[in-house]
């Protein structure tokens, strides 16, 4: 009887600690649908902001379900008001991987046209103070809101400024995550006006890596018909969750069972990505690039703006390289077969200011995740 208890017992344990051990490595992500209930936020041509991210967001949802290393937890499914701070509270209770707001944009010109994704930024430059504002104030149709956020003021450029970022280690991983998104918004032929750092409340109290996407503008008649489709929000959906997938491989592993949607919008005459070096740089990748063909740069900006790749433009730094894909330019700096030395490079980019640089790789010139380069 002993024994059989015994067997019992211990059969129980194996049971319990592997349940355990499965949702500790089970990915968290946070789908923010933006804003809802009496917060309709921008509503053009019977386009309405707040019923556009929820049924975005729900598509995303619906195509990681399918995946059971990703735990989807939602901070509303229904037209309902979510205050900022809960939907932070939310993220940080649940101790997520990833937090993830969605939006659709507005602009007084109907011209205006793209998506957008932002991560948490406290640079005054290039600042896009009518964003932050807008994003920020939902906070006026919450009640108490003078003591939730204690003087948080959205319309105050120096109130936006003073808030504290959470973790630098957080920013870097938001800005690889942000440029996954819009790097799959272009191969789903949607437009793409770049990542950007803005001083965002929900973002800065929720303690993982965020961004905050804005998926289009309703303000513009096309773009918002486009955002009231069917094809419209599965085109954006698969970018974000693919997007998601991606991150989830590269920083936390690839389990079992990816799900990569690929696009449906033209995939066949789809632009492939062009790596144009300059001449510096080709030579050091040449030189560097190990046996198997693998090598390590630094990916320090993206930008709609092409610049002359001169180390005068880049803080001084040499062997600078541009990624293009349509709109967008990534500036790349070194290029090494040696993860550690790779490591050091990044660490004389963050020297020079270059706070939101991170490694990306590259296998016989084409790119593939860290993670790949670091496993193979």
């Amino acid at each position: 009887m002993f024994y059989k208890n015994k067997v019992l017992f211990t059969f129980l344990l194996t049971i319990v600690s592997f349940v355990a051990y499965s949702q500790a490595n089970v990915f968290k992500v946070i789908l923010d649908a933006g804003h809802g209930g009496h917060d309709a936020g921008a509503h053009y041509y019977g386009h309405v902001e707040k019923n556009i991210a929820l049924a975005i967001t729900l598509k995303v949802g619906e195509i990681l379900e399918r995946n059971p290393e990703i735990k989807v937890i939602y901070t509303r499914k229904t037209d309902v008001f979510v205050t900022l701070k809960d939907r932070a509270n939310i993220a940080n209770k649940a101790k997520a991987s990833l937090f993830v707001c969605i939006h659709c944009n507005a602009n007084k010109n109907p011209g205006a046209s793209g998506t957008e994704t932002y991560v948490m930024g406290m640079s005054r430059t290039g600042m896009n103070f009518e964003v932050s504002k807008t994003e920020n104030s939902v906070i006026f149709l919450e009640d108490n809101y003078k003591q939730t956020y204690k003087g948080f003021d959205p319309n105050n450029v120096e109130t936006l400024i003073g808030l504290k970022l959470m973790q630098e280690n957080n920013l870097a991983n938001s800005i690889s995550f942000a440029s996954r998104i819009q790097d799959n918004f272009i191969n789903e032929k949607l437009d793409s006006r770049g990542v950007k750092q803005e001083p965002l409340w929900v973002l800065d109290a929720s303690v993982m890596p965020g961004v905050l996407i804005e998926t289009g503008f309703v303000s513009n008649p096309t773009e918002g018909n486009d955002l009231d489709s069917e094809e419209g929000q599965n085109a954006r959906a698969r970018a974000i969750a693919n997007a998601i997938v991606s991150y989830k491989t590269e920083y936390f592993g690839n389990g079992n069972s990816e799900i990569i949607l690929k696009p449906a919008r033209d995939t066949a005459s789809q632009a492939k990505t062009k790596l144009v070096i300059d001449n510096s740089a080709i030579k050091n990748a040449d030189k560097n690039k190990g046996s198997d063909g693998i090598f390590y740069k630094v990916q320090l900006s993206a930008s709609a703006k092409k610049v002359e790749l001169s180390p005068k433009n880049f803080k001084g730094l040499k062997n600078i390289s541009i990624e293009s894909d349509n709109k967008i330019y990534k500036y790349i700096y070194g290029g090494t077969s040696s993860y550690d030395e790779a490591k050091k490079d990044l660490g004389v980019a963050k020297s020079k200011g270059y706070d939101s640089a991170y490694l990306i790789a590259f296998r016989n010139g084409e790119k593939i995740s860290v993670q790949e380069a670091l496993n193979n």
